[in-house]
């Protein structure tokens, strides 16, 4: 072939393998153009605005997207908002969700007597006293006192707040209960007694909430001495008078424990030459006859549970006629443990205007919100959250198998020296621990609800005079009950709730001192109860267990977004009002007695 010839099949290769060459074209593209052709063919005209769109399409600014001009930090920003908006309504609303439950389940009926609700008898203003804080303390000024609340972590609710007072000397009370106080070793007032006694003395409604070991008891006891002793000194009370003052607890130990609180300063003030004051002891399990006896000689200050109590006012044996002075210790404890109608009923007994005290170291705001119906403008002093722990208390969690829990007992013992309490759930493993501690040489007692009465005062006074080393005991002796030297509290298990769990290991580190609690926990332990527990040690700046740090809840969730602590319930701070276990078997409980209660006796073992 000629050079000429090649080269024009060499020009027509060339030119055909151009006319060949078609450029690439997006499939968005490709489309749009197809589109286009048909419009074209139907005879279509498309609006302006899609014409100049179309002509500034570029497949390189498809790529770039409508935000190339904005920077990235900006966008981040932007994206963070809209999360954040879109968390707050998550937020708003769990809350509003929570806000129905909880009015759902909040009780309807006042805590009020039924004259007083059905004659429409409303009391506007609180019990004036006698008593009168020291005249500079009432010339200081709000702001003085705002420092020395702050000074000693005291919150205060209320109307016209009474002044605190750092001194029991400043309180006016005789010399000879200050010597007396001084003979248990108590100089100064605690945070709880510097705010709550002069709101007591001065006639004020109350809550007190303060952590366990923190000196409640004395906030109601020293008042009530002082208010029986002035009407004793007006008009002395006559046989079958009386009582003045009224104090509910929920169980037998803790009511014979403040009976004899008061008998020690009553005592200290017939010595120093004041009238006797009578105190009466009203508890299930001792015969009635022998309480009946001191009641009827007249009596200033009743000590009693809920029980006995319903039980001898039905019968007439006692009367509230004059009583004036009514103290529900342990409150919440007492309205968990199925006590409301009795505390409903005996509030029908009193004749007049009563000041009514409520304490407790857990009391949830549903408690709190249902107790300010029976209150005339409350004071509610709060030392630390409710339900929290004491700072003092080094709180062990370890994880033991159920076989080998009562084994280890034995090696926690070792931790610290006598006296130790141990804490079980059921009756018959207080029995077991016992049996095996007696076998092991361990000078030990226990007391459960099975027991009688003498046996269980006898095992608690042997403890508390150093006769035994070791207490075991079920949630009986978890309330409110005073052991000063108890350096151990060991949980044989964890508590079916987390209140029960503050309450047991505030039996330790008391007064100031330093304790330890020991709890063994497995996988028998609910995961609800286990996450309360882990939020507890965190909030007491406490060592949390691996096992435990590796939990992960709902609540924690909800904190992330902005969320309240807690269930508003029951005060548990691992879970919300949704999953609260103590409601859920509230709720299973009222399902299950529908329709029973007029046909089976109700009663307390109290009685």
């Amino acid at each position: 072939m000629s050079s000429k010839s090649r080269k024009r099949s060499g020009e027509k290769d060339e030119s055909s393998s151009d006319e060949e060459y078609v450029p690439y074209i997006p499939i968005k593209q490709r489309k749009k153009m197809q589109i286009q052709e048909a419009e074209k063919r139907l005879g279509k005209v498309k609006p302006k605005e899609e014409e100049k769109s179309e002509s500034s399409d570029a497949p390189e600014e498809e790529d770039t997207g409508p935000k190339a001009h904005v920077s990235l930090l900006d966008q981040h920003s932007e994206l963070k908002k809209k999360a954040q908006v879109r968390k707050e309504t998550a937020r708003e609303k769990m809350l509003k969700e929570e806000q129905k439950i909880l009015e759902s389940v909040a009780e309807n009926k006042a805590l009020m007597g039924v004259a007083e609700l059905a004659k429409g008898i409303q009391y506007e203003d609180p019990i004036k006293t006698g008593w009168t804080p020291p005249k500079y303390i009432l010339h200081k000024s709000e702001h003085k006192h705002e420092e020395l609340r702050k000074k000693h972590h005291i919150l205060v609710e209320g109307e016209d707040l009474p002044p605190p007072i750092k001194s029991f000397k400043e309180m006016k009370f005789p010399r000879a209960i200050l010597n007396a106080m001084k003979h248990k070793g108590i100089t100064k007032p605690t945070p709880i007694q510097i705010q709550g006694i002069p709101a007591v003395l001065l006639g004020r409604d109350m809550i007190g909430i303060a952590f366990t070991g923190s000196g409640k008891t004395m906030v109601f006891i020293l008042p009530i001495i002082m208010f029986s002793l002035e009407q004793e000194k007006r008009l002395p009370f006559i046989d079958g008078e009386g009582p003045y003052g009224l104090i509910i607890c929920p169980s037998r130990e803790l009511a014979k424990q403040t009976s004899e609180l008061i008998s020690h300063y009553c005592k200290a003030l017939s010595a120093e030459g004041f009238p006797e004051l009578k105190c009466g002891l009203c508890i299930g399990g001792v015969p009635i006859n022998d309480q009946l006896s001191i009641i009827k000689r007249g009596v200033h200050i009743v000590v009693a549970t809920p029980g006995r109590l319903m039980l001898m006012l039905d019968k007439k044996m006692m009367t509230l006629d004059v009583c004036r002075y009514l103290v529900m210790d342990e409150a919440d404890r007492m309205i968990d443990l199925g006590f409301e109608e009795d505390v409903r009923t005996i509030f029908s007994y009193f004749k007049g205007q009563r000041q009514t005290l409520l304490f407790s170291a857990t009391m949830p705001k549903k408690i709190q919100n249902f107790a300010r119906s029976a209150l005339v403008k409350p004071v509610t002093v709060n030392v630390g959250r409710a339900g929290a722990a004491s700072q003092n208390i080094i709180q062990e969690v370890e994880y033991v198998k159920q076989e080998a829990k009562i084994c280890y007992i034995l090696e926690c013992l070792q931790k610290t020296s006598p006296p130790v309490l141990v804490f079980a759930e059921r009756k018959q493993d207080v029995d077991a621990i016992h049996e095996y501690l007696l076998l092991k040489g361990v000078e030990a007692v226990a007391i459960h609800g099975g027991k009688d009465q003498e046996e269980r005062s006898r095992s608690v006074e042997q403890f508390k005079k150093f006769e035994k080393d070791v207490l075991v005991a079920t949630d009986v002796a978890s309330k409110g009950l005073d052991f000063p030297e108890i350096q151990h509290v060991i949980n044989y298990d964890m508590p079916e709730d987390i209140e029960n769990y503050v309450h047991r290991i505030g039996r330790t580190g008391r007064c100031g001192n330093t304790g330890i609690a020991t709890t063994f926990i497995n996988k028998a332990v609910e995961e609800s109860v286990l996450l309360d527990l882990k939020h507890l040690l965190i909030e007491a700046k406490q060592k949390v267990p691996p096992f435990l740090a590796n939990m992960e809840s709902e609540n924690e969730k909800f904190l992330d977004i902005g969320g309240e602590v807690g269930c508003s319930y029951c005060g548990g701070l691992g879970h919300r009002i949704t999953d609260c276990p103590k409601l859920e078997a509230l709720q299973t409980k009222q399902a299950q007695g529908i329709g029973r209660r007029d046909y089976l006796a109700t009663g307390s073992a109290d009685y």
